[in-house]
């Protein structure tokens, strides 16, 4: 499960750009090609802001690609003879720490990545676009562009916060994001399911379709179905009990009990009046 502690940075998945979302992808094809490229025919960029790369963490990754190989191919654009880093520069070094030789690389040539990342952007500031596959062009300027949230907002108008958030949406399962896309579902009302298991998703999404919920229906419920401790849940069964009793007592529609207030409601001006007197007595 995914934790709400974590920072955003965290929880944005922008190694992997699936195709199926990607709005671009056909472009891609013809402006990029995928090589096995020998780690001694390519160079760091020098202007790259990323200058420090923990030692711990780039064993980890290097462990983990000898066992899994490379599963994200860097992007490279050709320089005469050799091929210089975009994208990936973390991979590279960690396939050198693994003792590889080559590494999967996506090639362009400097016009056409200049000339994709435009084509990205404009695609990002489309208002046809549903937020899974915005949220996909968001991860494609990050992780083929290195371009950081601030970046892409400032290129497209919209806030840091607002890319990061939409940016997260690509941690729900595939399953969500289509029926996302299938139903035209609000990225507001499928926000607050990102830090759910993928069963718990299942469960609540066939409620969020066919009842078109609200994001505060949508809240309500994960609210109520949040664990309570021992003393809370005694606390509400007796409060509960107490709403009961009020509520038939005075003929109220409804009654709420909390540590500081009763709250009644009723429907009309009749009703309030019917209330008031039986306070009176």
């Amino acid at each position: 499960m995914k934790g709400l502690g974590r920072s955003f940075e965290s929880l944005i998945p922008t190694d992997l750009v699936d195709e199926e979302f990607d709005p671009t992808s056909l472009e891609d094809e013809k402006v990029s090609e995928l090589l096995e490229i020998p780690l001694d025919k390519i160079s760091r960029d020098k202007d790259q802001p990323r200058k420090n790369f923990e030692p711990e963490a780039l064993e980890a990754l290097a462990s983990s690609i000898r066992f899994n190989g490379v599963l994200q191919p860097i992007v490279v654009v050709r320089e005469d003879n050799r091929y210089q880093i975009v994208a990936g520069e973390r991979r590279y070094r960690a396939a050198k720490l693994a003792g590889l030789k080559t590494i999967p690389a996506i090639v362009r040539t400097l016009a056409a990545q200049n000339r994709l990342e435009l084509s990205v952007i404009e695609n990002a500031q489309r208002e046809d676009l549903n937020a899974i596959e915005l949220a996909t062009a968001y991860a494609k300027l990050k992780s083929q562009f290195n371009l950081s949230p601030k970046e892409i907002g400032d290129r497209i108008g919209k806030s840091e916060a607002s890319v990061t958030n939409t940016m997260r949406l690509l941690n729900l399962p595939d399953s969500a994001k289509k029926a996302m896309i299938e139903h035209n579902l609000p990225e507001a009302v499928m926000r607050p399911l990102i830090v759910l298991p993928e069963d718990k998703i299942q469960k609540i999404l066939p409620k969020i379709i066919e009842e078109a919920w609200t994001v505060k229906k949508v809240e309500d419920y994960l609210k109520a179905k949040k664990p309570q401790s021992s003393a809370t849940a005694v606390k509400a069964s007796l409060n509960y009990d107490r709403e009961q009793v009020f509520a038939k007592k005075f003929h109220a529609r409804q009654v709420k009990i909390t540590s500081k207030s009763i709250t009644i409601t009723f429907k009309n001006n009749k009703e309030l009046e019917q209330l008031l007197n039986k306070l009176d007595k």
